[in-house]
């Protein structure tokens, strides 16, 4: 039996940023991870050769003073950033709009089209503002999230007028905020919003609940970047930054068993078991729900419920001849076949490409492609394998049809594809049914009930977007940050 401080399961960046934050306090961490790479959801893999990534997202908090750029430079993590602007280019038919990383000149783009109602467009855009330059400092600073550290009380003191006027917004819909400037009927305000808003809080903006979708907006402008390689070049120097503070980090180690044993837990690990008082779990409440055994843990089967509710995602991976794309850097296409069907089902896309030197060496000059759509897991349940591999076979048809229709160039460059189910998906990142991106945030106030991280049984914590404060990778990594703090003040 291995004693140690704490053991983290599973190296998403919830479990990267729990393990690094336990080893940078001094604590006797082991990282345990499935796969034979860290990153989760949000990691880089490689087949035949070429790299992808796991699923096509955007990346923030590498600004001076964010989350990311603060590790980066403590630990001397080995990382590229590159810039990317725009940093989304969304298409529909009719309507196109490249997203800057400044919000001053997104305006300034939606004010030219034709037509727009200029003055109503800036009063949208000063509110929002205002709202996310409330929130967005708790993910520059995760100081001010809960447990607080010193001085943030005070902080949030001196913010109080301000932060109490959010209450109005709270348990209402974006569009509720829309439609007092009279934009909800505004098309390309409102296509974009509605795309942005389901790759960030996973609805549109007539259920997003409205603080979150409007701090989610300014993820276009915090510190967006692009890690070259890939985001699992960001994933591996972490795991690297743990193990050079004494913690140990084991891949293909399938955590298979978690009981308790006194006051420890004790973890079944691939070279035998191990023994904590704090284990840390970054995983969905279901898998975690499946290693505890058959006992009832009633807050994870509320949580596992409302996951349930969530999105799985079917993917294309695609290898480009690089000669089809006019532009050079890594970019994101975010495109919508019909403005007015619901943006699943391959009719909204999310593309991320890789940039023209980040080939692999070895293997053909070419570039890479992750496209993903939205897919209702609840389709597949209970359904015959045939049943199940023609509804993921239509979607990912209807997939590459959106793809001639609106991004054409990368369609013509297309060499390989190589298509992912949601089972796919579950089997390589082993999360049940491949549920991903979280509880969506529909309009509510049962989003503010975990602001302060709590444990699911003595000694066992959850980071990952299934717990505050969510979806994105900079949000599960200060969800790690937090938990972390929270379960060596426990002790």
């Amino acid at each position: 039996m291995e004693d140690l401080d704490a053991i983290v399961i599973g190296a998403g960046f919830g479990g990267l940023g729990a393990a690094l934050t336990l080893a940078e306090r001094g604590a006797r961490v082991a990282l345990l991870e499935a796969l034979t790479y860290p990153g989760g959801c949000a990691s880089t893999f490689t087949k035949h050769g070429h790299r992808f990534e796991s699923g096509a997202t955007l990346f923030a908090g590498f600004d001076e003073g964010q989350l990311f750029a603060r590790w980066i430079a403590r630990h001397g993590m080995d990382v590229r950033l590159d810039r990317v602007d725009p940093v989304i280019s969304f298409r529909a038919p009719g309507l196109a709009l490249d997203v800057p990383p400044d919000r001053d000149l997104l305006i300034a783009r939606l004010c030219a089209f034709p037509g727009a109602p200029v003055p109503a467009v800036r009063a949208f855009f000063a509110e929002q503002a205002r709202v996310a330059d409330l929130l967005w400092p708790c993910f520059d600073d995760p100081g001010l999230l809960p447990p607080f550290a010193p001085g943030a009380l005070a902080t949030h003191l001196r913010r109080l007028p301000a932060l109490t006027g959010l209450l109005r917004y709270a348990g209402r819909p974006l569009s509720d905020v829309l439609a007092r400037h009279g934009l909800l009927d505004w098309k390309p305000l409102v296509a974009w919003l509605d795309a942005l808003c389901q790759i960030t809080v996973q609805v549109g903006v007539r259920e997003a609940e409205a603080p979150l979708a409007l701090s989610a907006i300014d993820f276009c402008f915090r510190g967006t970047r692009h890690v070259h390689g890939g985001v699992g070049r960001l994933a591996d120097a972490m795991g690297a930054a743990v193990q050079g503070l004494g913690g140990s980090v084991r891949y293909a180690c399938r955590a298979k068993g978690l009981a308790r044993d006194g006051d420890r837990w004790v973890v079944e690990g691939r070279d035998g078991p191990l023994r904590a008082p704090i284990v840390v779990a970054n995983l969905l409440p279901q898998a975690l729900s499946a290693m505890l055994g058959p006992t009832p843990v009633p807050r994870l089967d509320a949580l596992a419920a409302r996951v349930a509710e969530g999105w799985s995602a079917t993917m294309l991976y695609l290898v480009i001849d690089p000669a089809s794309l006019e532009r050079a850097g890594a970019h994101h296409l975010e495109l919508v076949q019909d403005l007015d069907r619901p943006f699943l089902d391959g009719n909204h896309l999310f593309c991320s490409v890789g940039a023209v030197d980040e080939a692999a060496e070895g293997v053909e000059r070419a570039r890479t492609a992750t496209v993903s759509t939205h897919f209702p897991v609840s389709r597949l349940r209970g359904q015959p394998r045939d049943v199940q591999a023609a509804a993921v076979q239509t979607v990912q048809d209807h997939m590459r049809t959106g793809l001639r229709a609106l991004a054409p160039d990368l369609a013509a460059g297309i060499r390989e594809v190589l298509p992912a189910s949601p089972r796919t998906f579950a089997r390589f990142t082993r999360r049940p049914e491949g549920l991903v991106g979280g509880i969506p945030r529909r309009a509510g106030l049962a989003h503010y009930r975990d602001l302060w991280p709590t444990a699911v049984l003595p000694g066992l914590w959850m980071v990952g977007d299934s717990v505050f404060p969510g979806q994105s990778t900079l949000a599960t990594a200060i969800g790690g940050v937090k938990v972390a703090e929270a379960a060596l003040a426990s002790r």
